[in-house]
């Protein structure tokens, strides 16, 4: 898997807001992009997140139907979690792991990198295939305000939902599971 492109910084001339809140922070700044053009942009700082497309031995996916209150509804998702301060993206995710779903992993590839959001977010979410999953008999308590369900599907099924549009799929959820089909042989 390719890794993130080299960086190319823009010149800070002025923060003119910044707003911090839980996990992200919003800034407005006016700012000098490579190519000359100066300009006020809005960014969100955001600390880093993991994804996990969990398989379980009999080969169903495991996903999350979760609420977003950014678009009040249910969405499916995989397992995913904010990186915590000086964090290792594995580690988060082995964490989230159990806690979301209620599964260890033996097995941890990575699927690489995405951005989510480049035209207004520095946002890196770190994506792992999980495999050899056993069911943890006491799952550590996730976060108190994540309303989910587990539920597992056959990887037809998931095509099958995901090509319909009756079941919505979150943006970084449909690329991990892209990479998670081309890893195994899908």
């Amino acid at each position: 898997m390719a890794p993130l492109p080299a960086p190319e910084p823009f010149e800070l001339l002025e923060t003119i807001e910044v707003m911090q809140a839980r996990k992200i922070r919003f800034e407005r700044n006016r700012i000098k992009l490579p190519l000359g053009v100066e300009g006020t942009f809005g960014l969100i700082r955001h600390p880093g997140a993991s994804l996990a497309v969990p398989i379980t031995d009999a080969g169903r996916v495991v996903l999350l139907r979760q609420y977003r209150f950014a678009v009040q509804a249910r969405l499916l998702e995989f397992p995913a979690g904010t990186l915590e301060d000086g964090e290792d993206p594995l580690e988060s995710m082995q964490r989230e792991l159990g806690e979301e779903a209620g599964y260890s992993a033996a097995v941890w590839d990575s699927l690489g990198p995405m951005l989510p959001c480049p035209g207004y977010s520095d946002e890196v979410i770190h994506c792992f295939l999980a495999r050899q999953l056993t069911p943890l008999a006491n799952p550590p308590a996730g976060d108190e305000d994540e309303d989910l369900e587990v539920l597992e599907m056959t990887p037809a099924e998931l095509d099958a939902a995901l090509a319909s549009g009756e079941e919505w799929l979150d943006g970084k959820s449909v690329t991990a599971w892209f990479r998670a089909k081309q890893r195994l042989g899908l």
